[in-house]
């Protein structure tokens, strides 16, 4: 058990850290699908149960010899989940049934210590807590692959001159870097909310007993709940029953819906931005793919409209699972919503290959971006031109002179430059070098390429402490 244990610890650090070797003769993380199935839920009930045991023959409160056997047999092997499904029918209790199929093939003495002093409600309250702990390693590592995706993206494209958007309407010259980068760092946030999360998950490890106050685990009970965790990999136990609380598990949720709403920014923006009529990005499809069945000119998002779904489906999901912090009393031992943490995490990880997919083979149009700068004639570089005019005649006057000029060339129909050269007073203020530079969109992103790189680099500072999460 303890050996299984580590092995899929190194792996997934492996796969986070990039330790490639260590990856490769590990094997790869499970996918998320997998840590939820009902086979990795038995296993990971029979590994409590075997560090149940364990931790008490380390006190000294069962026999070791017992010890021993329920350890080297807490494996699915001997428990299939055919034989739990008959004896569940006969039962009606799943922890009853578990334990029935799974004392068959112990040996008689060592059987007597099985389950010993526990409860139902530690055992899957803690089985769910490693199934999410992993989980959250598994979409940890799904969100540092997107954020090496995005750095690319955004350090290739950080000198990509476009137009910025607010409310809809053209506003001021950026760098499709620019954009990226703004994705990229609320995918870092969003990765040390996970790892926050991760860390009160290592501390959620639970045995005090039915009621919480640790009857049926004598004496020693706190001491075996601390021994117990540290069989599993984890962390000291919280020394609250936190069974009717859930905070922990609402968090999880929670931070898989912040995340999907990130996501789902991406998606909106990506959809609208490989509209017919922007053009400026474009989701690569296999060459078979058919947009429509009867419109063959269309190239219909999937990935960036999958997005938007899922920060759709996530959240609600997450407000059912953050609906169990009211429970009754002390709780008794309900599981329904487990099966939402399972369907929430799945979604989530679906959702972040599908991000992958899209941010991975994005075709960035730099034409269009150049061509759609000019769609308002000039006119997205009024601010350049009333802050050059300013140093001339004054800000107060430049200002109001700008919006009447830009006034009169959208009814006239001309460019903004145009209008400037026939000014009477506004025409001798400048060169036609001046106003070469002056309206040239691509001297006028700010600081945008040094935004894109600090987000790079802050990024890669950040990915040096991601592990181990401590």
């Amino acid at each position: 058990m303890a050996a299984i244990r580590k092995l899929i610890v190194a792996t997934s650090l492996a796969m986070l850290t990039g330790n490639s070797a260590l990856a490769n003769d590990a094997g790869k993380v499970p996918a998320v699908s997998d840590i939820f199935s009902p086979v990795n839920e038995t296993q990971k009930v029979l590994d409590i149960e075997a560090a149940l045991a364990s931790a008490q023959a380390d006190l000294g409160i069962i026999p070791k010899s017992a010890a021993r056997e329920l350890s080297d047999k807490a494996s699915t092997r001997y428990v299939s989940q055919e034989a739990l499904a008959r004896e569940y029918e006969v039962v009606r209790h799943r922890m009853v049934a578990l334990l029935n199929v799974w004392q068959r093939s112990l040996d008689p003495d060592a059987a007597e210590y099985m389950h010993f002093g526990a409860t139902t409600v530690d055992i899957y309250d803690t089985a769910l807590v490693l199934q999410l702990e992993e989980s959250t390693r598994a979409l940890i590592g799904q969100l540092r692959a997107l954020e090496q995706v995005m750095m690319r993206l955004a350090d290739e494209h950080k000198n990509t001159v476009m137009v910025g958007r607010t409310l809809g309407q053209h506003a001021l010259p950026i760098t499709f870097g620019k954009k990226v980068s703004t994705w990229l760092g609320e995918n870092r946030r969003n990765i040390e909310r996970l790892k926050d999360v991760h860390s009160r998950l290592l501390h959620s490890g639970i045995l005090k007993g039915a009621v919480g106050s640790y009857v049926g685990l004598g004496d020693k009970g706190i001491e075996v709940e601390r021994a117990f965790a540290r069989h599993l990999g984890l962390q000291a136990p919280y020394p609250d029953d936190w069974h009717g609380a859930r905070d922990v598990i609402a968090e999880y949720a929670y931070a898989l819906a912040l995340i999907s709403k990130s996501y789902g920014r991406i998606g909106n923006e990506l959809f609208l931005l490989q509209m017919t009529d922007i053009g400026e990005t474009e989701e690569v499809r296999i060459k078979t793919a058919v947009g429509s069945s009867t419109m063959p000119h269309k190239k219909n998002p999937s990935k960036s409209e999958a997005l938007i779904f899922y920060s759709r489906r996530i959240p609600r999901t997450a407000e059912v699972i953050a609906d169990d912090m009211i429970n009754v009393f002390e709780r008794d031992n309900t599981s329904r919503t487990n099966r939402l943490l399972a369907d929430i995490s799945i979604d989530a990880e679906d959702m972040l290959r599908a991000a992958r997919g899209l941010l991975g083979n994005l075709k960035v149009n730099a034409e269009a971006m150049a061509r759609n700068l000019q769609k308002t004639h000039g006119m997205i570089l009024a601010q350049r031109v009333t802050f050059a005019l300013a140093d001339k005649i004054g800000k107060t006057t430049a200002n109001g002179r700008l919006h009447e000029l830009a006034v009169e060339a959208m009814a006239k129909g001309i460019s903004l430059r145009e209008a400037i050269e026939r000014s009477p007073d506004i025409a001798p203020q400048f060169t036609a070098s001046e106003l070469d530079e002056l309206f040239d969109s691509s001297t006028y992103t700010g600081l945008a390429t040094e935004q894109v790189e600090a987000v790079i680099a802050y990024c890669r500072d950040a990915r040096k402490h991601d592990f181990p999460l401590d």
